[in-house]
């Protein structure tokens, strides 16, 4: 009874809002600066990735299991920068105008991106880290995406994120196929913007994903924390454009022999399911080949094939070569590799 009590006193007591305010609230707040620290949290129920062993990794690539810490910054956008922190060095990207620098501290090497402002399309370096989202921001921003008919919209118990007062939003799938159970944001009172994230799986207690801020300010951060400044001992790499498109291209399998994947989407919303088919492009080496039919052996099987299953995605590899992947169970998978819409043929 004390627990309860203390739970209770510890949501802020805000005005009401209902979810259609609160959806209002996100699609038109306006972020013109920001700094904080978040951490990320990943248990897909993913095989465990030995870069982890229990400590935080600095990597970028790192995101998609275990615990992370990032600091963020944000003036304008054309101003950000993430810096990934770990128990044995840091990684930052930082974005400074037509400037993109990513810079690993455990490799002492930095790369140095020029995107033209002259073309429209030059987004900068298109091979930033992605992965999970980085900010409740960015998760946000997913979420809102999967918002039509499939999906219950509610509103859940204030609380305290950050030290600052927060209204709940909870977004739910209608169809129970799907692995997702809920998705909730927690919303600034003030500023009306994400300050967590959760992605919960069904059946399970504690979030599946989550990024949250630990640490906040929404006063623009000074131009310093945008300048990159070598450490001693950096080597620093001039990315050539031009040189970085010929580079992935030579890595990209010859698709021009008849290869090339055909693929589609089966369902809507929550559940629907990517299905892909592919034969070997020319030029493949068999030993890489050899080695992705292994891993794939190892898969148990089930459902007309081979499967692997976590906590928010399933995949089937059929046995006539077709890959199937979606936010479902195994039986909803099984059940789109029979439709004729997914035969690929």
């Amino acid at each position: 009874m004390a627990a309860k009590t203390l739970a209770v006193a510890a949501e802020p007591d805000l005005p009401p809002r209902t979810a259609a305010q609160l959806l209002v609230d996100l699609q038109t707040a306006r972020l013109d600066g920001l700094s904080g620290t978040v951490v990320e949290r990943a248990d897909l129920g993913l095989p465990a990735i030995p870069t982890l062993t229990g400590e935080q990794s600095a990597e970028l690539t790192s995101l998609v299991s275990g615990k992370h810490t990032l600091r963020v910054w944000y003036s304008g956008p054309d101003k950000a920068r993430v810096s990934l922190l770990g128990t044995q060095g840091q990684s930052d990207v930082i974005h400074n105008g037509a400037d993109t620098w990513i810079w690993s501290s455990k490799d002492a090497k930095a790369q140095h991106f020029k995107s033209d402002p002259a073309k429209a399309d030059d987004k900068g370096p298109a091979g930033i880290p992605s992965d999970l989202p980085k900010s409740p921001q960015e998760a946000a921003d997913l979420a809102l995406k999967a918002i039509d008919p499939s999906t219950q919209v509610s509103t859940g118990n204030s609380a305290r994120i950050a030290g600052r007062n927060a209204y709940e939003l909870i977004l739910r799938p209608r169809d129970t196929a799907s692995l997702v159970s809920e998705i909730r944001l927690a919303i600034d009172a003030q500023e009306k913007l994400p300050l967590r994230v959760q992605v919960l799986a069904k059946g399970q207690a504690s979030p599946a994903f989550e990024v949250a801020f630990t640490q906040v300010s929404f006063t623009r951060p000074d131009d310093a924390q945008f300048v990159f400044n070598p450490p001693a001992g950096t080597k620093v790499e001039e990315a050539d454009p031009a040189k970085i498109e010929e580079e992935h291209q030579q890595k990209q399998p010859d698709l021009t022999k008849g290869a090339e994947p055909k693929t589609t989407v089966v369902g809507t919303g929550w559940t629907s399911v990517f299905v892909m088919r592919s034969s070997s492009p020319a030029g493949a080496d068999p030993a890489e080949e050899q080695k992705a039919q292994d891993v794939i052996n190892q898969l148990p099987v089930g459902n007309g094939g081979r499967t692997f299953n976590s906590k928010l995605f399933s995949v089937l590899i059929t046995d006539d070569g077709r890959v199937l992947v979606g936010a479902v169970t195994p039986e909803r998978l099984a059940q789109v590799a029979a439709d004729p819409a997914a035969q690929l043929k």
